[in-house]
This record gives C-alpha cells, sequence and structure tokens, in this order.
C-alpha cells in the first residue's frame, strides 16, 4: 500500500486526487486549512476505514507544518503532492501588491517548506515521488501578458522545483512539476473545458510513469512536455 501526501485536499484537484488514490486503496495524508468544514473530503475519509486520514495544514504557517512533521515522525510518504494554491483574483489593469505577496507565499514559498521539511519521508518511501500543481502560465516562453502575480508565483514555483529536482536526485527523489489544464474549478471557472476528475487521472498517470530519468521536468496533465 502506498501513502500519499495531498495540500489543498478539501476540493477541486485536489480532493478529486484524493478520491483517485483512495480508490486505489492508498493511505493518504489529505490536508486543509480547515478540516471541521471539509464536508466532502469528510465523507471520503468515512468510507476507507480509516485509510484516508484529514489534517489540518495551513501550507503558509511554519508552526502547522512542523506540527504536522511532528504529527507523522517518520512515516514514509511514497508521494508528495503539492496542490494547495490561490489565484490573483485576475487583476489586470490595476496590481493589488498584497494579494501579490500573499500569491507568492502560497504559490511558492510554501510548496519549497512543505517539500524540504517531508524530505526524509519521502526519501524513505518506496516511490519517492514529489509532484508540484503549477500552471502553463508559468512558462516564461508562453507569456502573453497580464496577471503579473499569479505568472511570477508560478515561474518562481518552476525554478524552485527545478533546483529541488537536482538536489533530490541524492535521495532517489523523482521531481516533477504539472499543468494541470484548464479545470473547472473554483479557480478555473465554469467555462474551463476540463473537469477535475479527468485532470486528477491525468496528474496520477504522470506522477506513476515519472522516473530519475525525466526528474525535473515540466509537463502537463497528459504528459506532453511544456517549455519553461
Amino acid at each position: 500500500m502506498i501513502t500519499v501526501m495531498i495540500t489543498g485536499a478539501n476540493r477541486g484537484i485536489g480532493l478529486e486526487l484524493v478520491k483517485a488514490y483512495a480508490a486505489d486503496g492508498a493511505q493518504v495524508f489529505a490536508c486543509c486549512r480547515r478540516p471541521q468544514s471539509a464536508e466532502a473530503l469528510r465523507g471520503i475519509a468515512a468510507k476507507t476505514g480509516g485509510r484516508v486520514s484529514i489534517h489540518q495544514l495551513n501550507v503558509t504557517d511554519p508552526k502547522e507544518i512542523a506540527a504536522l512533521k511532528q504529527q507523522l515522525g517518520s512515516i514514509p510518504i511514497d508521494i508528495l503532492i503539492n496542490n494547495a494554491g490561490i489565484s490573483d483574483g485576475r487583476e489586470t489593469a490595476a496590481v493589488d501588491y498584497a494579494v501579490w505577496e500573499e500569491v507568492l507565499r502560497v504559490n511558492t514559498i510554501a510548496p519549497y517548506r512543505v517539500s524540504t521539511t517531508f524530505r526524509a519521508n519521502l526519501a524513505a518511501g518506496a516511490e519517492k515521488k514529489l509532484a508540484t500543481i503549477s500552471s502553463q502560465m508559468g512558462s516564461i516562453a508562453e507569456n502573453t501578458g497580464g496577471r503579473p502575480a499569479y505568472r511570477s508565483s508560478k515561474a518562481a514555483v518552476n525554478q524552485v522545483m527545478k533546483g529541488l529536482a537536482g538536489e533530490y536526485r541524492g535521495y532517489g527523489i523523482t521531481v516533477v512539476v504539472l499543468h494541470p489544464g484548464w479545470v473547472r474549478t473554483d479557480m478555473g471557472g465554469p467555462q474551463a473545458p476540463v473537469s477535475p476528475a479527468d485532470s486528477a487521472r491525468g496528474i496520477k498517470r504522470v506522477i506513476a510513469a515519472a522516473t530519475l530519468e525525466n526528474t525535473g521536468k515540466f509537463m502537463d496533465y497528459q504528459g506532453k512536455a511544456l517549455p519553461w
């Protein structure tokens, strides 16, 4: 039985990833800011006989990250998925710098802090895979302008994870950066063409196929390589 840790697990892609891995019989550490109000996630967990456990985690709070690390101790983690993220409100005409700072904290700094905190757990796992949900909007090559806060946060987390791929190779940890598609979530909006379930299934397949030979790659949920 593999063990998977997922941040931002209470809705959207994160919730679908929990469903997908739970359906395969995995042990899932489902992390979210407010477990008490995560009704859909609690419903899934209740049907798994304890295989899915819910953990409070605000990824921007170092104390909560440290508390979760203490709670899990040295338990091996096969797959860690940094899924928690926020939008920038889609502002283009006027930049809200306070929002920009928060977007960077959630989308860039938090994945690094979570990844480094649980590095030993990953190294002890059998799969040894670290996946971060980024966005095609983080591609510098394909930047058409607009949304500087969101674009810069995703470009930055791409760079961060590319660096970790080199550092973590020595631990046998494979690192992948994934564009989930334009997904019908609270962030993606109702007009998005990809369902959360389809995105999650694709992400799961790409993670399963990832090896140290392609560590540090930037791909979409269908496994297509994307330009940095």
